[in-house]
């Protein structure tokens, strides 16, 4: 088990909506956060609404390049060891992919799926060497399947759990955990993401169902983040979907279709 309590937990993306939710329910555990996303103005005022003394900083960080991810590195190590990391993280973009501009791809392959192994490989040394650590990969239910529309995001998240997969094997004789998050879509800013191409004009005309509640999502993320799991599926969906992929994947298309 893992008990948060009195760790200090690095969440990045902390002012969207999965991150607000971990830091607010990190908080509630006990846990110290130190806090990290793009905007400077954004990062800062979220943290000084949270009002928090266990809030130990906050550090704007562009994780689309390397240079963002070592900085965020260095100026971390004012407040301590980092116990727990969790890449939380996460653009997208939609659209048939001929017509989602490059830089727009390959900004989301940056940040959804490089910056975590960099990030991994900065913090993990000091975490093998406490022979104590946790790392957190928010992934995707877009990790096990494909969804049209998304396929750099698709991409990123395959990635990011196969990623996830052999970091645990390579840091489990260490007594480092790892856990990836397989979440479905969720009332948050990224339902909002940019659309491009004929896809945007196909969308206008589908309602996206089920859409899960973050702070439901956060809270069974924890859950499965103290028990030491390696995969948490975090709602009914998640879970619902990759179970027929694996014994039923002829009724994907029908599922796909009832979602939306």
């Amino acid at each position: 088990m893992t008990d948060l309590t009195n760790k200090t937990i690095l969440i990045t993306g902390a002012t969207g909506g999965f991150g607000q939710h971990f830091t607010q329910q990190m908080l509630a555990k006990g846990a110290k956060v130190i806090l990290t996303d793009y905007d400077p103005d954004g990062i800062d005022s979220y943290a000084k609404s949270v009002n928090n003394q266990h809030v130990l900083g906050a550090i704007a960080s562009d994780l689309s390049t390397p240079e963002g991810a070592d900085q965020l590195y260095e100026q971390a190590q004012a407040f301590g060891p980092v116990d727990v990391l969790v890449n939380n993280a996460g653009i997208a973009v939609m659209g048939r992919h001929d017509e989602v501009p490059r830089d727009a791809w390959d900004r989301l392959m940056q940040v959804n799926l490089m910056a975590p192994m960099r990030l991994c490989a900065l913090f993990s040394p000091k975490m093998i060497e406490r022979r104590s650590g946790h790392i957190v990969n928010i992934s995707s239910l877009a990790g096990w399947v494909g969804t049209q529309g998304l396929s750099a995001y698709v991409a990123s998240k395959h990635g990011l759990r196969g990623f996830s997969t052999a970091l645990h094997d390579d840091l489990k004789a260490h007594n480092v955990n790892v856990s990836a998050v397989y979440p479905y879509f969720s009332d948050t800013p990224i339902l909002d993401s940019p659309q491009y191409g004929s896809f945007a004009e196909q969308q206008r005309q589908n309602n996206l169902t089920g859409v899960t509640k973050p702070e439901n999502v956060v809270r069974n993320a924890i859950k499965g983040i103290e028990a030491n799991d390696l995969h948490i599926f975090p709602d009914k969906t998640s879970k619902t979907v990759v179970r027929i992929q694996r014994f039923a994947p002829w009724l994907l298309p029908v599922l796909e279709r009832s979602l939306g």
